[in-house]
């Protein structure tokens, strides 16, 4: 089928000869006094009568990375600020969180039976585990002290 023979009304009649398409692509470029100039072409080699020729993008010169230095610098206080206002707003969500779980369950550990709400059965827990990495870490960190202090030495 020939390209200049198709109905179709969205397809060009007048395509090159043997069924090639060009690329068109078009540059910016900016010049010494702040404006762009803009240049179209195409991928090929030739450039057509009348237009203007294929112009290299410039590279733009790289300026150089100056770090931005902070308005207000960090301190202790800030820290302990941020630290505080997490802390409150965990806070808030554990008293959400035990107000909306006032359920009674039946809890068994060991020996021990007894009847509490959710929540608090959940706390409990929770403060018992933080107990325990407690400990776990506080030996780690005396262990990396004592070797130190042994190279140190």
């Amino acid at each position: 089928m020939n390209p200049s023979d198709n109905d179709d009304p969205g397809v060009p009649g007048d395509w090159p000869a043997g069924g090639e398409i060009g690329v068109v692509f078009m540059s910016v470029s900016p010049t010494d006094s702040g404006e762009s100039t803009v240049s179209a072409g195409t991928a090929d080699s030739t450039v057509p009568d009348g237009a203007a020729p294929v112009q290299e993008p410039a590279e733009a010169p790289e300026a150089p990375v100056v770090p931005r230095e902070r308005a207000v610098p960090r301190t202790r206080w800030s820290a302990a600020w941020a630290g505080i206002c997490a802390a409150a707003l965990a806070l808030v969500a554990l008293i959400v969180f035990m107000l909306q779980n006032t359920r009674s369950v039946e809890v068994t550990f060991l020996w021990m039976h007894g009847t509490l709400p959710l929540a608090l059965a959940l706390l409990i827990a929770a403060v018992g585990a933080a107990i325990l990495i407690m400990v776990f870490g506080a030996g780690r960190i005396t262990q990396l002290r004592l070797l130190a202090r042994r190279r140190r030495e």
